[in-house]
């Protein structure tokens, strides 16, 4: 599909694929359809999500799910305070070759279509930092050489927010290349009896997932998103909202317009998985606090009354 493409057909046919994702999804993931439509929706944008959570909820077993069932490529990088940047983008290294010793280059765990940044914050912040031009250029530079990420390329990290010892804050311009930070929640009643029903009666508990849509078939959609229609009042209502967070009394600081182009994108990612092709103010709506939440910073006082970016936002909605 070349880059100017749009067709009924097309869309149709990568909408049933990404309702396939979703089925296939379900089948290890009880409940979370709003968290895994948002995480879907930043991968269509071509986005990196940070996902927060108390542990045990899951993160890392959707993000391999997801992997699984687009046939990406996926690898997990387990963040501790030890780990070095070399141990993500890869290292030079000896190696004997037919015409004797040869620096060739390692390739580290960054070089997937998917990865897991796991406790994102228990690195340094100099490990974190290894994580910048990958996250914006698609690319790592190792001892003055540069390598290209492949494509679809996405950084999906996981903090908890209860654990406060032994972590690294992420800065705010780390902050401001995650498209999306996603809030996952305990699951009701009923949702955790059906966790429980499927995990506790077999040994073997690692449920098959069925790859059903190809890296080209991702890459092909995430196009259509960038190419659906937005209308003008629409997208100004988009923008509006970010720039009230810059004048917003209980805010120290507002978003970018980076975070403008994210929530007019994600806005339409979340109208092409619902089947659309155009862009409502529903789903500006719907989307502000996913890609705001993590950009804006409550001043004291509005900290200590218990406010949250989402309150802000919503308020500012």
């Amino acid at each position: 599909m070349t880059e100017n493409q749009f067709d009924d057909e097309a869309v149709q046919r990568l909408q049933d694929a990404l309702d396939a994702v979703r089925d296939e999804v379900r089948k290890r993931i009880v409940g979370q359809e709003a968290v895994v439509d948002q995480l879907l929706a930043c991968m269509l944008c071509d986005g990196n999500a940070l996902l927060e959570s108390t542990p045990g909820l899951g993160k890392t077993l959707l993000v391999q799910t997801l992997a699984d069932a687009t046939s990406l490529s996926f690898s997990r990088v387990q963040n501790t305070p030890d780990l070095m940047p070399s141990d993500v983008t890869g290292t030079d290294i000896v190696r004997d070759t037919a015409e004797g010793q040869e620096f060739v280059f390692d390739p580290g765990p960054i070089f997937a279509n998917v990865v897991l940044a796991d406790e994102i914050n228990r690195a340094t912040p100099k490990t974190q930092a290894a994580l910048l031009e990958a996250m914006q250029e698609q690319q790592v530079t190792v001892t003055g050489d540069t390598y290209d990420l492949p494509e679809p390329f996405f950084v999906l990290a996981t903090q908890n927010p209860i654990e406060q010892e032994g972590t690294y804050p992420l800065p705010e311009a780390q902050r401001d290349r995650f498209t999306m930070k996603i809030l996952l929640d305990y699951p009701d009643d009923e949702a955790e009896t059906e966790i429980v029903d499927r995990y506790t009666r077999r040994l073997d508990d690692d449920i098959p997932v069925e790859p059903v849509l190809t890296p080209e078939s991702f890459r092909d959609a995430q196009r259509l998103v960038r190419q659906l229609p937005i209308a003008d009042d629409v997208r100004d209502r988009a923008v509006g909202v970010v720039r009230e967070t810059r004048q917003a009394d209980r805010l120290n600081y507002g978003a970018s317009p980076r975070a403008s182009m994210d929530l007019v994108l994600a806005s339409k990612a979340r109208a092409f998985l619902a089947g659309r092709s155009h862009v409502a103010p529903d789903d500006v709506e719907a989307m502000a606090r996913p890609v705001l939440r993590h950009r804006v910073v409550v001043d004291f006082r509005a900290e200590r009354e218990g406010v949250r970016p989402d309150d802000v936002v919503g308020d500012l909605l």
